[in-house]
């Protein structure tokens, strides 16, 4: 009887392989947001709930990114960045990856509504449906917004968090939800500056292969400003506190001199323009994982600040 999954004639799906398919560095990201929003929400979770939670959405994340693989495959063979990859190398087929990915999609939405909600699991099945259908088929090939629109569901895990721990919403999720969302654009753009041709080789209209490395890095500039605002009201709510604010002040200005810089290193050489491109994406990453971290600190340290030791 042929296996359910089956690989290339002539490759074998490692251990190292496997775990590509699921995206794991996009997946800690995920994870890891899902975690503070699950922290910062005003009801305690079981810690076995939560580890269950945890571990479903992360399931559902890397069924998304083994989707995203299977859709993509002939453009991630054209790309430095991804042509080694599962797929491309012809390690996996991409119908077998398919058949993968929808089923565990199905089961992490399954196994979180049993565990947490059935409200949490619909925002994750909106999480995946939102990536793998609305990004990945939809825009990444036909839109320079495609990193814009697609960005909503990278910004969904935080209220995915808070949903598991109170069943509802509530603003503080929803501005988790926009600071990332605003945060995702400059931080893909900035990746597609500096990956240029990567891009422009696979046909992907990226903003700046579509209008240029000028207006890209504007864009960038424009959406680290209004990040700020943001940021700021995200730590002077319930879910934020002195960490959170203090690094809201420290990161915004870091991320806002970063977007400057690249717009004045415009006209630099190419090799010194890219330098900073690659510098400001990595500071994307320090500002989410610094402000997330803050956030979490903060919410943990809130009972022992006011008084009231948790139960």
């Amino acid at each position: 009887m042929k296996s359910a999954l089956t690989v290339g004639a002539n490759a074998d799906l490692g251990v190292l392989d496997l775990l590509a398919m699921f995206k794991p560095r996009v997946m800690s990201l995920v994870v890891f947001t899902a975690m503070v929003g699950m922290i910062a929400a005003p009801v305690q979770v079981h810690p076995v709930v939560g580890l269950a939670a945890l571990a479903f959405i992360a399931l559902g994340a890397g069924a998304s990114g083994i989707l995203n693989m299977w859709w993509d495959a002939d453009i991630d063979s054209k790309m430095r960045r991804t042509r080694n990859r599962p797929i491309p190398c012809g390690k996996i087929s991409a119908a077998d990856a398919k058949l993968m990915g929808l089923w565990l999609t199905g089961l992490s939405i399954v196994m979180l509504a049993l565990a947490a909600n059935p409200l949490a699991a619909l925002l994750l099945a909106i999480t995946i449906f939102h990536y793998v259908v609305i990004y990945t088929i939809w825009l990444k090939r036909r839109s320079p917004q495609n990193i814009v629109i697609g960005g909503a569901a990278g910004a969904l895990p935080p209220v995915i968090g808070w949903v598991v721990a109170t069943g509802q919403l509530a603003v503080e999720p929803l501005l988790m939800f926009a600071l990332i969302f605003l945060w995702t654009p400059p931080h893909f753009w900035a990746l597609s500056l500096y990956m240029n041709d990567d891009y422009e080789r696979a046909g992907i209209p990226m903003l700046n292969v579509v209008r240029g490395d000028a207006s890209a890095r504007w864009h960038i500039l424009g959406y680290a400003c209004a990040l700020v605002p943001v940021s700021l009201l995200l730590a002077l709510g319930e879910a934020g506190g002195p960490l959170t604010l203090g690094a809201a002040v420290v990161m915004n200005s870091a991320f806002v001199y970063g977007a400057v810089k690249l717009c004045r290193n415009g006209k630099s050489a190419v090799r010194t323009r890219y330098r900073e491109e690659r510098r400001f994406f990595r500071l994307s990453l320090t500002y989410l994982f610094v402000t997330f971290a803050a956030m979490a600190v903060d919410s943990m340290l809130r009972p022992f600040l006011s008084g009231v030791m948790p139960l």
